[in-house]
């Protein structure tokens, strides 16, 4: 029972993830309301919920998905050059391959000065407002947030860029649990790219 339960609150929330580019856990909450859940319920772990978004995605969105991705893994490409002096990493929804044209785009970059980065925006006049948020390995990190317009998708697309300090780069390129890797280099989107682009 448990498990059809966590099955259903994960199809649920992959909906919401899909459709309305929530991030994984508040679209686990908000799943728990719409089904009329306690609030204690048991929820799907990320994994699971990367199971029923893949599988959301191949039902209602295969014919506008790989397109949307493309193009967001382009523009991921366009900031990761822009930063590349700090070791920028791909990760999330864009990396993983589950990103529709609602997901944000999250780069890890890993600086010997925390500020480099901040003041190579500001050199740049790039617009972008300064976050904390909870980082990968589990303290806060800063997150400069900047808001990017991507040409194909005609949108506007939140381009997070999270500060790291250069040791952790070192845990960062551990594999997950699937035994993937858990975040990407400059070379490793590039060839995303182009083995893509010839589907």
């Amino acid at each position: 029972m448990l498990h059809t339960l966590k099955s259903e609150i994960a199809a649920t929330a992959a909906a919401l993830v899909v459709e309305e580019g929530l991030e994984y856990g508040p679209a686990k909450r908000r799943a728990l309301k719409q089904l009329a859940l306690p609030a204690r319920t048991a929820l799907p772990d990320n994994d699971q919920m990367e199971s029923a978004v893949r599988e959301y995605i191949e039902l209602f969105c295969a014919d506008t998905q790989p397109a949307e991705l493309a193009a967001l893994r382009q523009l991921a490409l366009v900031w990761m050059q822009r930063m590349a002096d700090f070791r920028p990493h791909l990760a999330g929804a864009v990396w993983h391959g589950t990103a529709t044209r609602l997901s944000d785009i999250y780069v890890q970059l890993f600086c010997d000065d925390p500020k480099s980065a901040e003041i190579a925006l500001i050199e740049h006049n790039v617009d972008y407002e300064p976050r904390t948020v909870t980082g990968f390995t589990g303290g806060s990190v800063e997150a400069l947030s900047i808001s990017s317009l991507c040409q194909p998708l005609s949108e506007n697309i939140g381009v997070h860029l999270m500060v790291y300090d250069h040791d952790d780069l070192r845990g960062a390129l551990r594999p997950d649990a699937k035994g993937r890797a858990p975040r990407g280099s400059l070379a490793a989107v590039q060839k995303l790219l182009s083995t893509h682009s010839g589907d």
